[in-house]
């Protein structure tokens, strides 16, 4: 099976002048169609038609085949009919082959993958009743055309575009044609079918905007966020790698959590991203057949091994919150919610690099502390201890005495409803999407020692924290340097002693109000800035 391309290359452009040799990505956009042609597993011969030394003697470089078009036929009137056919005659004798079938690709479809190509090529190998494929997009949309001075719709009622009739437009992609259709006039039989083109390989560039366009898409690097989330470690990692991925809107998002998260996988498609759910023995095998870029791990601690293996794969590596070995080995590190005992390059801790979400960062700090009238209890997703019971039991009797108002906001994975059901004063919330509403309401909060403490300092409401395990101890923020009055491990204290210590506080309003200022003094909403200035600059190195 011998197939031709014809990759027609004039030199007088006239919309772009002189974008056949013109740099796209570093590379001269002849450069692309060029590899794509050379790269299908059919071995084509590929030939580039020109008028033009320059581009002639460039298309030599890449490893194309050149074919001196005749002045007569390469000025901007000419039809590519003639040309291709010019060419075919003259690579036929030249090569001293039979060609089968002619492609003609034109240059200004640089972002055709060579695997559209080869399926193209297989759909008229395999079917004899097909005479040309057709490179194509979907172009149907409410239009319009002009007649006798008047504008006339394409369309018989306005209906949303999947009810339209469709309609498609040729890229210039590829034009594949059977030896007995192709005359010096013509390259169309009677049996055409289109292959449909998206996701950017039907870009035709006709334009500076679609060379922009182009541009874009060969310098989007494909990002994979690995991450972890379940009844056991809660949605906190969950949730930074989402509000770090709804702000990185110039690349390919794609998410891959471990086999025990389910719950993360749920989560993340919820939010319409692209979501894996391990499935070899090893993530790295998962990692691999995803073919990323770079990856970002926020998944607890990594070793060396885990991070070797990733930079064998020619991946830069960012880590979120990772104590461990493999810490040092990653491109890049940031810890808002752990100390670092060392000081390594490319590693930024500390809560100015806290990722606050939308809502807090617009939300106005609360400044007026009185008298406590409304409770907040929200443990996160998870609430492992159950500590939303130990709460509610400690300082039920009191709040109903007093009048104030208990409302519990339980996470995602909070599954003890059974446990409250004895205290009926009390409000509780689902999955509140708007947490920080609640928050600025309360005059006095109950929390664990996670992410929830950066949102409520944020706010400025006086809280109580309560550790669900020894690793939220090593959270230095959760101190009274920032504002918190921290209880420790919450399992290891008794009903008695939180209750001293929530009376002690609603009592003593100086300290309410000692606490919120030492929180509004801190700039928490610049750290989500700061985190992706540091990812896109290692992305683009």
């Amino acid at each position: 099976m011998n197939i031709l391309v014809v990759i027609p290359a004039r030199g007088g452009s006239k919309g772009i002048p002189r974008k056949n040799l013109r740099l796209l990505n570093g590379k001269p956009l002849i450069y692309y169609s060029i590899k794509t042609a050379l790269s299908s597993k059919y071995n084509l011969d590929v030939y580039v038609s020109s008028e033009d030394d320059e581009i002639l003697n460039t298309a030599i470089q890449f490893g194309a085949k050149t074919h001196k078009r005749d002045i007569n036929i390469a000025d901007d009137k000419t039809t590519l009919d003639p040309v291709v056919y010019d060419c075919y005659i003259y690579a036929k004798y030249r090569e001293n082959k039979d060609y089968s079938l002619i492609i003609t690709m034109q240059p200004t479809s640089p972002l055709l993958k060579t695997i559209s190509l080869d399926n193209a090529i297989d759909k008229i190998l395999n079917n004899k009743e097909i005479d040309i494929v057709i490179a194509a997009k979907d172009d149907t949309h409410l239009s319009w055309r002009r007649e006798n001075n008047k504008y006339l719709p394409n369309y018989k009622e306005r209906v949303n575009r999947q009810y339209l009739t469709p309609i498609f437009r040729e890229t210039g992609a590829f034009f594949i044609t059977k030896k007995e259709i192709i005359t010096p006039n013509n390259r169309i039989g009677k049996n055409v079918e289109l292959y449909l083109l998206s996701n950017g390989e039907e870009i035709d560039i006709d334009t500076y905007e679609d060379w922009n366009l182009c541009e874009y898409h060969l310098k989007r690097k494909h990002i994979l966020f690995v991450t972890t989330g379940n009844s056991s470690v809660g949605l906190g990692h969950v949730y930074n790698t989402l509000l770090i991925a709804n702000d990185i809107l110039n690349h390919q998002i794609t998410f891959l959590v471990d086999r025990d998260s389910k719950m993360a996988f749920d989560k993340i498609a919820s939010k319409n991203y692209p979501v894996f759910l391990q499935k070899n023995k090893d993530i790295v095998d998962d990692i691999r057949s995803l073919k990323p870029d770079i990856v970002i791990n926020d998944r607890l601690d990594t070793n060396e091994e885990y991070i070797n293996q990733l930079k064998a794969l020619n991946l830069k590596v960012i880590n979120f919150e990772d104590l461990g070995s493999g810490a040092k080995k990653a491109d890049l590190v940031i810890n808002a919610i752990y100390p670092e005992k060392q000081v390594l390059p490319n590693h930024y801790f500390g809560h100015k690099y806290f990722i606050l979400r939308d809502e807090f960062i617009y939300l106005k700090p609360k400044e007026d502390i009185g008298k406590v009238k409304n409770i907040l209890i929200t443990f996160g997703g998870v609430d492992p201890n159950n500590y939303t019971k130990k709460v509610v039991e400690t300082i039920y009797e009191y709040c109903n005495i007093n009048n104030i108002n208990i409302t519990v906001i339980s996470g995602f994975g909070y599954r003890e409803y059974d446990s409250l059901e004895l205290f009926k004063n009390i409000i509780i919330k689902k999955n509140v999407t708007n947490i920080s509403k609640y928050m600025l309401n309360a005059d006095l909060i109950f929390t664990s020692a996670g992410r929830t403490t950066y949102e409520i300092a944020s706010i400025g409401t006086p809280t109580i924290v309560m550790a669900q395990n020894e690793r939220e101890l090593t959270h230095f923020f959760a101190s009274s340097e920032f504002g918190f009055l921290n209880l420790g491990l919450g399992y290891n204290i008794s009903n008695k002693e939180l209750y001293k210590e929530f009376i002690e506080l609603i009592n003593s309003i100086d300290s309410r109000k000692y606490m919120n200022l030492l929180m509004r003094k801190i700039d928490l909403k610049s750290g989500r800035r700061r985190v992706i200035k540091l990812i896109q600059n290692l992305i683009e190195e």
